[in-house]
């Protein structure tokens, strides 16, 4: 398994339980595949530096976790087709 660091901005013109189900699944994309989230910062609500569709606020997430390249994958790939889900950056963590 392999570190990864995945931030993701959600839009804030949906109602408060509907970002918390677009987290709820992005995260189960990991846990489905057997990988593991060793650790999860919600770091709120904040002003985007320009508009991305039509938003200018978003709701940031970052998650670390441990998991195959194949899963990591599949999160991007389900990421980019979900339209609650802004923008997000996958970072492969070094090994120490």
């Amino acid at each position: 398994m392999t570190n990864y660091e995945i931030m993701f901005i959600v839009k804030t013109t949906m109602e408060a339980d509907n970002i918390k189900k677009s987290i709820e699944n992005m995260k189960k994309i990991i846990t489905d595949d057997k990988g593991k989230i060793v650790e999860t910062k919600d770091m709120g609500e904040k002003k985007l530096a320009y508009p991305i569709k039509k938003e200018i606020n978003g709701y940031y997430y970052v998650l670390k976790v441990e998991a195959k390249p194949e899963t990591i994958s599949e999160f991007n790939r389900r990421a980019l087709i979900d339209e609650t889900i802004l923008r997000h950056l996958i970072i492969k963590l070094d090994e120490e």
